[in-house]
C-alpha cells in the first residue's frame, strides 16, 4: 500500500520539508527558540526537536492543522516585525482550540517552501476518501508501535499498541491474530501485514449481519439488493444505489459488475451518506430571501477574549476562530485607549486590550471566508465623542464599501432586508442619533447586569463599578459620525411588548440578559414569539459568569430570540447545542426559524406546544448497536475505558430527555450494545439530539470521551454512524458509534 504522499513525492518543497529546516519558534518576545522541524516518512507527521534537548522531541500531525497563515498575521509576529522580515515568518493554524505556531526560517526561500509544502500537505489530507483516510490512521498506528523506528513490528510492540487503541485482549489471542497475519513467520509484522493484523481487529460483525440481511449469496449485494437495503432501512432513493458502488466499492471487478462487497459496504456506511447527519443539509439549503429577524443567527459574546472574562488574553484570533465557525455576530467592547486610539477590551478587569482598529482589520480579511452572508458588529460602546469619531474613520477607511451605513431601499422598510440582500456587507449594532435615543443621559451600550435588569444593584466590588457606570452613563454622549454608519440594528430598550407593536420599528433591537428573556419567555411567550417576528432580538450571558461560562441556548430560541450570544471561547454542552444548531444550512451562521415562529399572529407558546395547529409529537427510537476506537480519556498504562452512550434531546421545556446505554467492560475499541432507546419530540422543528459518549466510573464523574449534535430534522433513518467529535467541537476520526435510527408518530 502506497503512502499518501506518493503523488507529492518528487515536489520540491515536499522534498525540503523531508530533509528538514532549523526554524525559530517563536512564544512570546523575549521566547525565541531554535528548532529542527522535518517531515517524516509518513508524509503525515512533522516532527521537531531541541539541538540541545537529546533524545526529546515533539510531533504533530497534518491533519491537526488548519491553515497556514504566511507574513506577519500573528499579533506576536507583528509586534516583532522589526526584528524578522515578513517573508521569513509564517504561521501554523491548529484546528479548535489548539492554538497557532509562529515560526520563522532562514531564508524567504525556504519560508516559501515550508508554506507552499504544509498547504499541499492539508488540501491532500482535507481530500481522501473514507479508504484512504482509514489507511492513514492505520499508517499512525504503525509508527507509533514502531519504537525503534525499523519498519517492523514486534509482538510485544503489538501489544502495546493494542493499549494504545484501546483494546483490551488476552494475550493468547493477541498472539494468534499476530501469528496470522505474519505470513512469512518472520516474527514480527511490516506494514503490509500490519494492515492486515488491523482488518482482523476490526472486524466488524454487527456490519456482516446487516449485509447478509440482504445479500443472497452472503459474498455480495447485486444492485437490486443495495437498491432494496436503501428503500427500506435508509428510507433513501433507490436511484443513489448505482452512486453508492462507484464512490465506496473497492473492488474494481464490483464496480465493474455493479455489485457491493462487504468492505464497500462498510465503507459506506462510515461515509457521508451513511452518517447520521444528512449530507443534504451539509449544503446551503433553505430560503435566503427573508427577513433577517426570521432567522437564527450564530453570536459571539465578549469575541475578543481567548479565555475567561476577568484575567483572560485578548487577542484578534478570537474575532477570526469565531467567524472561521460561521458566527455572524461578534461583539466589540470600546474604551478609550493611549494616543487617541479606542481599545477592545473587558473593561474593569485585568483583561488584555487590543487596537480597534487591528480588530476592524481582521473582521475585513476574515469576516465572509467561511460564511458570505452578513456580519453584524454589536457595539458595547464606552468611549468619549473624541475616540468615537476615530472608531467611525476607522470603519469607513477599512471596511469600505462592505460597511452598510445606508438603506438599502429609498423608504424606511417595514420588513428587513434579507440575508440575500446584505450578502458580503458588514452592519453595525449601536445606538443612533434620533427619537428615542436623543437624551443624553443615556448608556452607550444596551447591556445591563442582571441583578440592574431585576432593580437591585450588585453586591461588594461589582456595586462600585456600578457607581462608576452610572456616572459614565450621565456624561455619554453618541457621536453624530458613528451613529450615522448605523442602519439596521438600532440600539433601543426594551419598552414592552405594548410599545414594541404600537412603535416599534424593524431597524431598532433590544438587547436582554439571559434572566430576563426567560422570565418574559415564561410570562408572555407568544408575545416573545411575535415580537421577535419583526424585531431582531440579542440575548446575553449574565455578568455574574465572570468564567465565562454559558447558558442553554434553546431557552431563548424557543421563544424566537435570533442573536443568542454565547462565550465561543468556552467548550461545552452549550457550545455543542450551538454548534449543532448551525452545521446545517452550509454551517452560514444562518437558520430559517420554523414556519410558526415566522407569523406576526404565531400563538405558539414555548411552554405549551402542543397548542399550536399541526401539533404531532414525534417518537425517536435508536439502536445503539456498537461503537469504532473511542480515543482514551486517561493515558495511564494500561487504561482501558468502560464506555457507555447517552442520547439527549434539548429544545421547547418539555422536549429535555436523555436515555443511556449500560457501560461495557475495558473495551473502548470496539464495544457492542444492541440496546435500543426511545424519546418522545414534542416540537420537532425546534429539537436538538445530542449523542454523548463517556468513560463511565462508579467512584467519580464519568469522563467525556465525545459527541456529536444536530438537529433533529437533519436526521437520517436507518443504519447510521455517528461520528464523534473532541471537546472543542473538532472530529476524532475514526471515533462513532453505529446506530439505527427510527422515526415514528407518537401516540
Amino acid at each position: 500500500m502506497d503512502p499518501p504522499i506518493t503523488s507529492l513525492h518528487d515536489d520540491p518543497d515536499i522534498k525540503l520539508m523531508m530533509a528538514g529546516s532549523t526554524l525559530r519558534k517563536v512564544k512570546s518576545r523575549s521566547w525565541k527558540r531554535h528548532r529542527h522541524f522535518r517531515l517524516l516518512e509518513d508524509g503525515q507527521t512533522i516532527w521537531y526537536k531541541s539541538r540541545w534537548a537529546g533524545r526529546g522531541h515533539s510531533t504533530f500531525s497534518i491533519s491537526d492543522l488548519e491553515a497556514v497563515r504566511d507574513g506577519h498575521q500573528s499579533e506576536l509576529l507583528l509586534s516583532l516585525s522589526a526584528e524578522f522580515p515578513s517573508e521569513q515568518c509564517f504561521t501554523l493554524v491548529f484546528h479548535g482550540r489548539q492554538g497557532t505556531l509562529d515560526l520563522v526560517a532562514e531564508t524567504p526561500d525556504e519560508a516559501k517552501s515550508w508554506i507552499q509544502g504544509v498547504r499541499k500537505l492539508i488540501h491532500k489530507s482535507q481530500t481522501m476518501d473514507e479508504k484512504e483516510r482509514l489507511d492513514q490512521w492505520v499508517r499512525d498506528w504503525f509508527t507509533k508501535a514502531d519504537k525503534n523506528r525499523d519498519g517492523q513490528m514486534t509482538f510485544k510492540e503489538a501489544k502495546t499498541l493494542l493499549k494504545m487503541m484501546n483494546v483490551e485482549m488476552n494475550e493468547e489471542h493477541a498472539l494468534h491474530l499476530f501469528t496470522m497475519s505474519d505470513k512469512l513467520e518472520r516474527g514480527y509484522l511490516d506494514m503490509e501485514e500490519f494492515v492486515l493484523f488491523y482488518k482482523l481487529l476490526t472486524q466488524r460483525d454487527e456490519v456482516w449481519k446487516v449485509f447478509q440481511d440482504f445479500s443472497a449469496d452472503g459474498e455480495r449485494l447485486l444492485l437490486d439488493e443495495l437498491q432494496s437495503f436503501l428503500r427500506v432501512e435508509q428510507q433513501e432513493a433507490e436511484e443513489r444505489a448505482k452512486d453508492m458502488i462507484l464512490l465506496y466499492e473497492p473492488s474494481e471487478t464490483a464496480r465493474e459488475q455493479m455489485c457491493m462487497s462487504l468492505d464497500g459496504f462498510q465503507l459506506y456506511l462510515c461515509s457521508p451518506h451513511g452518517s447520521i447527519f444528512n449530507p443534504d443539509h451539509v449544503e446551503l439549503h433553505q430560503d435566503m430571501s427573508l427577513p433577517l429577524s426570521y432567522y437564527f443567527i450564530s453570536s459571539s459574546h465578549n469575541t475578543y477574549l481567548m479565555e475567561d472574562q476577568l484575567r483572560g488574553h485578548s487577542s484578534t484570533e478570537a474575532y477570526i476562530q469565531a467567524l472561521k465557525r460561521g458566527c455572524r455576530c461578534v461583539e466589540l467592547d470600546c474604551w478609550d485607549g493611549p494616543d487617541g486610539e479606542p481599545i477592545v477590551y473587558h473593561g474593569h478587569t485585568l483583561t488584555s486590550k487590543i487596537l480597534f482598529r487591528d480588530v476592524i482589520s481582521t473582521l475585513k480579511e476574515y469576516a465572509f471566508k467561511a460564511s458570505e452572508f452578513p456580519v453584524i458588529l454589536s457595539l458595547e460602546n464606552h468611549c468619549g465623542v473624541e475616540q468615537q469619531n476615530v472608531m467611525a474613520r476607522h470603519l469607513k477607511s477599512i471596511l469600505g464599501e462592505s460597511l452598510q451605513s445606508s438603506l438599502i431601499t429609498a423608504e424606511e422598510p417595514e420588513l428587513l432586508p434579507s440575508p440575500q440582500d446584505l450578502k458580503g456587507k458588514i452592519l453595525l449594532k449601536a445606538k443612533k442619533l434620533g427619537g428615542l435615543e436623543q437624551r443624553s443621559d443615556e448608556a452607550l451600550t444596551d447591556e445591563v447586569s442582571d441583578e440592574e435588569e431585576n432593580g437591585e444593584l450588585e453586591r461588594e466590588s461589582v456595586e462600585d463599578l456600578t457607581k462608576e457606570e452610572n456616572m459614565n452613563k450621565q456624561k455619554s454622549k453618541v457621536s453624530r459620525e458613528l451613529s450615522d454608519l448605523v442602519v439596521y440594528c438600532r440600539s433601543v430598550h426594551f419598552h414592552g411588548f405594548e410599545h414594541a407593536s404600537a412603535q416599534g420599528k424593524c431597524t431598532e433591537m433590544s438587547s436582554f440578559s439571559e434572566s430576563k428573556v426567560k422570565k418574559l419567555a415564561k410570562e408572555s411567550g407568544p408575545e416573545m414569539v411575535r415580537y421577535n417576528v419583526k424585531q431582531l432580538t440579542r440575548v446575553y450571558p449574565s455578568g455574574l459568569r465572570t468564567d465565562s461560562s454559558n447558558y442553554n441556548p434553546q431557552d431563548m430560541w424557543g421563544c424566537g430570540c435570533q442573536i443568542v450570544a454565547l462565550n465561543f471561547q468556552t467548550a461545552g454542552l452549550e457550545m455543542d447545542l450551538n454548534d449543532g444548531l448551525f452545521r446545517q444550512n452550509g454551517s452560514c451562521g444562518f437558520v430559517l426559524k420554523p414556519e410558526f415562529m415566522r407569523k406576526s399572529d404565531s400563538e405558539f407558546s414555548p411552554d405549551r406546544p402542543e397548542s399550536r395547529p399541526g401539533y404531532r409529537p414525534l417518537r425517536l427510537s435508536i439502536q445503539v448497536i456498537s461503537g469504532q476506537q473511542f480515543p482514551k480519556v486517561n493515558q495511564k498504562e494500561g487504561s482501558i475505558v468502560d464506555p457507555l452512550v447517552r442520547v439527549e434531546i434539548y429544545g421547547v421545556p418539555k422536549d429535555q430527555s436523555r436515555e443511556e446505554t449500560s457501560y461495557i467492560h475495558n473495551n473502548g475499541f470496539n464495544p457492542v450494545w444492541n440496546e435500543t432507546l426511545n424519546l418522545v419530540v414534542h416540537c420537532p422543528e425546534l429539537a436538538l439530539v445530542r449523542f454523548v459518549v463517556e468513560d463511565y466510573d462508579k467512584a467519580s464523574r464519568n469522563d467525556f470521551i465525545g459527541q456529536f449534535t444536530l438537529p433533529f430534522t437533519s436526521l437520517q433513518p436507518g443504519y447510521r454512524h455517528v461520528h464523534l467529535l473532541s471537546r472543542d467541537g473538532t472530529p476524532i476520526p475514526p471515533a462513532s458509534v453505529f446506530v439505527n435510527v427510527s422515526i415514528s408518530e407518537y401516540t
